[in-house]
């Protein structure tokens, strides 16, 4: 047997071919639905409770977790503010941009999928109440309810709590670390069950539906790429420019050898050797500065996966022929800038945090099986946007602290090999 074939399928080829299979059944059963009901769809609800089990114990020790790491924030002081105030306001600009195309755009529009249950929208009637009903009056409640805004909320809490107490809050943190692990761990076990959910959530969908189901997800693709153009040459080239003067083609030519590389491997970890490469040499951002923002940034800043999930929540809701009003959309903007501290670097991320947004807001979870099969090429462009943020983020930082190394943008930036 060659070396070729004993290598493992990758998980988002089994997926792949999970939704194709899945497809094909249901195009083959749409004669008879009630099969695809009865004996196929158990397995695909399994693994959506599967997901929601780990729903709201991931987002509470690995909010917590992310927080406690906030403590090299408070050491750097001044840079670790300015770090991660960045990061949360270009997530908040990212799922705006991806909501407000997804509204332009009507993103799911003109397909849609019965749904057996009633679906209401969770979200609180005006602002106001949505900001003041973030603090939990009982947080226990809010675990049990799976109240996402406040379940975040309670998290940072703590997480902000274990930092105040300094070193006689580090037992404490450890056992919320490996929580944290332990929901890593189940998620990661999960996830090699996701080609048989999403074979036995398609196939009904299909059987009832037809395969026309599935055209509006080329739409989807369109949008959310868009979604991360825009982001990318209009927020962080204003950024760059009012806080750094420095110009978007000087920018993206200096990182498009970790942009490339993070596009092809959909990895923000596997390519922060190179990000760290890039920023450093080629943006003129001093090693003390991008090894503190970039590795920060892996953790929360998730601008990619942000219009992602604006975008999908819309999608799904519209597919589901459910009203997305504006209450429900500020609470996506808000949970998934919250989150965004702590759930970066979760195996599966983009597929369970879609899961706790459209939870936060009452849309139905089985909507996630319809975008599973493209996910990967979702997957590509919001890591390429991820990281592209984290250097951005660096050249900004590294500017107003006075120390960004201008010469580098006098010299010819090294092919990419």
């Amino acid at each position: 047997m060659s070396e070729g074939s004993k290598k493992k399928m990758a998980l988002t080829t089994k997926i792949f071919i999970g939704l194709v299979l899945g497809i094909l059944l249901g195009i083959i059963l749409q004669s008879n639905p009630d099969i695809a009901n009865n004996y196929v769809k158990p397995f695909g609800t399994l693994f959506l409770n599967l997901i929601k089990l780990v729903i709201v114990p991931l987002v509470f020790f690995s909010l917590i977790v992310g927080t406690c790491s906030m403590d090299d924030v408070r050491k750097l002081g001044r840079i670790g503010g300015k770090t991660v105030a960045y990061y949360l306001m270009t997530t908040a600009f990212a799922v705006t941009i991806g909501l407000i195309l997804a509204n332009v755009s009507n993103v799911g529009g003109g397909y849609t999928i019965p749904v057996d249950a009633a679906y209401e929208i969770t979200a609180p009637p005006n602002v106001i109440d949505t900001l003041l009903n973030i603090i939990p009056s009982n947080p226990l409640k809010a675990l049990v309810d799976g109240n996402m805004l406040q379940i975040i909320a309670f998290a940072i809490i703590i997480g902000a709590g274990i930092i105040g107490i300094g070193e006689k809050g580090r037992l404490l943190q450890q056992v919320f670390d490996s929580g944290a692990e332990v929901m890593y761990k189940i998620i990661g076990t999960i996830m090699q069950f996701a080609p048989i959910g999403v074979f036995a959530l398609i196939t009904p969908v299909v059987a009832q539906n037809g395969p026309s189901i599935l055209l509006p997800l080329l739409k989807l693709i369109i949008v959310v790429y868009a979604g991360c153009a825009i982001h990318a040459l209009f927020t962080y080239s204003l950024t760059l420019w009012i806080f750094a003067k420095v110009t978007p083609m000087q920018f993206f030519k200096g990182i498009a050898p970790a942009m490339v590389f993070s596009f092809t491997t959909a990895s923000s970890s596997a390519t922060l050797p190179i990000t760290m490469k890039n920023t450093e040499e080629n943006l003129g951002v001093p090693k003390s500065i991008c090894s503190f923002t970039l590795p920060l940034g892996a953790t929360i800043n998730m601008d990619g996966t942000a219009i992602y999930q604006g975008i999908c929540a819309f999608f799904i809701a519209q597919v589901y022929n459910i009203d997305l009003p504006i209450s429900a959309q500020l609470t996506i903007i808000l949970t998934a800038t919250l989150a965004s501290i702590g759930t970066a670097g979760v195996p599966g991320a983009g597929m369970i945090m879609l899961g706790m947004v459209l939870q936060a807001v009452g849309l139905p979870i089985e909507g996630i099986v319809i975008i599973a099969g493209v996910d990967r090429i979702l997957d590509m462009m919001r890591t390429m946007i991820n990281i592209t943020g984290d250097a951005a983020c660096s050249v900004v930082v590294a500017a107003t602290e006075g120390e960004l190394d201008r010469t580098v943008y006098e010299k010819p930036v090294p092919a990419a090999k």
